[in-house]
């Protein structure tokens, strides 16, 4: 959940009594998180640093980890809903910047210090170092794979070794273990989350990890669209008309990159007695690689159109047909061209299509 959720929720400026003014929506929020058995957490921003010389940015970072189990807590959620941070700067003398993260902490309230959750970062703190404080405190350790491989101990092991090191750091309260997974930006800098998960890497990470009780939170530009694709392909109980859904989502923005590999997923699917999960996403992932094709978005472009191009008026079709050919000759980009669309798609209330990923 963002920490941005009330703005300047932590700053004595902010005197609004947000907490009880939005009592009632926090309350429904936490009944939709409950009823859906969500596990919801919140890691805050890099100015929340608890082991900083300066007295005043310490006061405020307690001030802030206080708004963020207020938020959690006005969600009805316990202790398995966790408070995500790095252990922050070392200051020139990693030692005694620990040792100051350790007596800040102690000044922490007992409800905030049981939601708190420590996570190796990619320059200050390896791993190794996180565990040693975590060990000291008695607080559980998220694992991140992206962070680990930027900024590893001097003795490394493997990335499963590390992560049942702090699965001994996770109590029965604490909820299941969490790790954090990502895959590096291919146009980034290093550490930058890239714009989906490749399936094919994911499935690699995780298979040395097979028989844990893990919950994995993916870093990731595009969120649900990734995590879905990691869920399917991990199904325990695998199900093709789950695919088909998938399909659904896909199909037209496959088909704007690329009509060779729209034939292929359909003829893929075409046999209902498999499971094709992963061959699937690496036809998807391999589609939206390919930069959009004029001809290939202008025939998207009309199947779409087709679901309402009956019902709107003669303007409106005449404003479409100006528009695709405008498009096609180069004069009017692809984002106006959709815009109608999704226009027209809202208009005609055509869930199937607003509920597809085409318009992302």
């Amino acid at each position: 959940i963002s920490s941005d959720l009330v703005p300047f929720g932590s700053s004595p400026a902010n005197d609004f009594p947000w907490r009880t003014a939005f009592s009632e929506t926090f309350r429904r929020l936490g009944a939709l998180i409950a009823d859906n058995d969500i596990r919801v957490s919140m890691h805050p921003g890099q100015y929340t640093v608890l082991n900083s010389p300066d007295q005043n940015v310490v006061d405020r970072a307690i001030l802030d980890l206080e708004y963020h189990h207020d938020i959690l807590t006005l969600l009805g959620t316990d202790a398995k809903s966790k408070i995500i941070l790095h252990l922050g700067g070392s200051y020139g003398d990693r030692t005694a910047a620990q040792d100051r993260f350790i007596e800040n902490f102690k000044r922490l309230s007992l409800p905030v210090r049981r939601r708190l959750v420590l996570e190796n970062d990619d320059r200050s703190y390896n791993i190794f170092q996180v565990l040693e404080v975590a060990n000291r405190i008695g607080v559980p350790v998220v694992f991140d794979n992206l962070h680990h491989a930027l900024n590893f101990p001097t003795k490394n092991l493997p990335d499963s070794t590390w992560v049942d090191l702090c699965a001994a750091t996770w109590k029965p309260s604490d909820g299941r273990q969490k790790i954090h997974y990502s895959q590096q930006s291919t146009d980034g800098k290093p550490g930058a989350h890239s714009r989906t998960i490749a399936i094919n890497g994911f499935l690699e990470y995780m298979a040395p990890l097979a028989g844990r009780t893990l919950d994995v939170m993916l870093e990731v530009k595009d969120k649900n669209l990734s995590a879905v694709k990691c869920m399917l392909c991990l199904a325990e109980n695998p199900r093709i008309d789950a695919l088909e859904r998938e399909w659904a989502c896909y199909k037209y923005a496959v088909l704007e990159h690329s009509q060779h590999h729209y034939q292929r997923i359909r003829s893929l699917l075409n046999d209902k007695t498999g499971y094709p999960a992963v061959a699937f996403y690496n036809l998807v992932e391999s589609a939206l690689e390919h930069p959009v094709d004029i001809g290939s978005a202008a025939n998207a472009a009309m199947h779409v159109w087709g679901y309402f191009k009956k019902e709107v008026p003669e303007q409106s079709k005449a404003e479409f047909e100006r528009l695709l050919k405008g498009y096609m000759a180069g004069q009017v980009s692809l984002e106006r061209l959709k815009r109608l669309l999704y226009k027209h798609a809202q208009a005609y209330d055509e869930n199937y299509l607003l509920q597809s990923y085409y318009f992302e």
